[in-house]
């Protein structure tokens, strides 16, 4: 494969990264898909997926803001004339109606919908097509850095903080939209869960939280012993906190939520959709963008490769960094740092990934196959440790570079 290497990719682990704790504890927060900010998420990426199903090159970046009663689309496209207005707003009604929002507010039938979308810059076009950029490859559409994490305290090699958190919101969704739960809990929720790490491994938890929007009629306690079970049933056996930090709906209600009770945006929830804080943060939002931005393609190839070094043995946990600028096909920067954890030298890891995976945006969408409508699905529950689907989503979370890695390296 073309390789495309920078002087950067001799670093070894940056010089000012701190010692490595032990003993501490740690806390990762999520949010559910009912949650105003995941909502737009959402809806941004459905209108990527839109334009994506009609042509594969098209370009987006749609921002959304919600509010009571109010859904407003802007941001740029390029892409065919039969992706409509009506077609938009249709696509944004059937999101949320699928999060299941039919409450007074908050309606996806009812609710305004503004569609301001434009045309895309034609100075960001020609900086990004192929043939005009600087180097005359395919550019970065945008300038940037992006991290890519992976460590073992989870199958799905996540952070085990933000892992069972987004498990605990999944499994209560499934039980509200069909099961258990219906009629009872609505749409909106948060959860966070802290852990009690012993010699770097999380042991237990210490507290969790979940605040979730109910219907009227239920008391705090009503809506504690309907959470209970899920998660028990997510947290490994003896994890449960004492009864006095399993906090539910701290406040004592929750039944005005979702865009009635607080406004969303687009890209607002960074750290959810990544490691949970366990890793840094380029700081680029990935939904309503569509794969030749960085922001999203470049940190899902950081997390493949990371994947990939932790799954072939190499590291117990890995952290990669990207860098890019507009127009330009190659990254400035490759950074791994395996956190003394590694069985080989960090350059060598370096130079294997770089022979197994054209780093360039128009390599990383192609070798992860990202030119399809596979985001709509990304947007709540985290874009990480998720399960890759016979349609080619959830691709950065293959371990298909394990083989190649062990040839290269031993």
């Amino acid at each position: 494969m073309q390789q495309n290497t920078a002087p950067a990719m001799q670093e070894q682990a940056h010089p000012s990264a701190r010692p490595e704790l032990k003993d501490y504890i740690f806390t990762s927060e999520s949010v559910s898909e009912g949650h105003p900010d995941k909502v737009c998420d959402r809806v941004s990426d459905a209108v990527v997926d839109l334009y994506l199903k009609a042509d594969p090159l098209s370009r987006v970046a749609c921002e959304t803001l919600v509010t009571t009663d109010t859904v407003v689309l802007a941001g740029e496209t390029r892409g065919p004339d039969s992706v409509t207005k009506d077609m938009i707003e249709e696509a944004a009604r059937a999101a949320i109606k699928d999060i299941g929002y039919e409450q007074e507010g908050f309606h996806w039938k009812t609710a305004n919908v503004q569609v301001l979308l434009h045309k895309q810059s034609v100075d960001i076009a020609q900086g990004v097509d192929a043939g005009t950029g600087v180097d005359k490859e395919e550019g970065a559409g945008d300038q940037g850095i992006m991290f890519g994490y992976a460590t073992k305290e989870t199958e799905p090699l996540m952070p085990a903080a933000i892992h069972y958190s987004h498990q605990i919101l999944k499994e209560l969704a499934d039980a509200r939209k069909d099961g258990p739960l219906a009629g009872k809990i609505e749409p909106d929720s948060k959860s966070q869960v802290t852990l009690e790490y012993r010699n770097d491994k999380p042991v237990r938890a210490t507290s969790v939280v979940v605040s979730t929007q109910h219907t009227e009629g239920l008391s705090q306690d009503d809506v504690k012993e309907l959470v209970r079970p899920y998660v028990e049933k997510v947290l490994p056996e003896g994890w449960m906190p004492p009864e006095e930090e399993f906090y539910v709906n701290p406040t004592g209600r929750f039944v005005i939520g979702g865009p009635v009770g607080d406004a969303g945006l687009t890209g607002r929830k960074i750290i959810v959709d990544t490691y949970g804080g366990a890793a840094p943060h380029g700081g680029g939002a990935f939904s309503g963008k569509d794969p030749t931005k960085v922001d999203r393609s470049a940190a899902y190839a950081a997390r493949y490769l990371a994947k990939n070094v932790v799954a072939a043995g190499y590291a117990e946990g890995c952290t990669i960094q990207l860098a890019y600028a507009i127009g330009v096909s190659k990254p400035l920067g490759f950074y791994v740092n395996t956190h003394s954890t590694g069985t080989v030298p960090e350059n060598e890891i370096i130079k294997a990934l770089a022979q197994l995976v054209d780093l360039s945006p128009r390599g990383i969408r192609e070798h992860l196959q990202l030119s399809r409508p596979i985001y709509e699905r990304t947007a709540a529950y985290g874009h990480f440790g998720r399960t890759p689907t016979d349609d080619g989503g959830f691709s950065w979370e293959k371990t298909d570079l394990t083989d190649g890695l062990q040839k290269i390296l031993g």
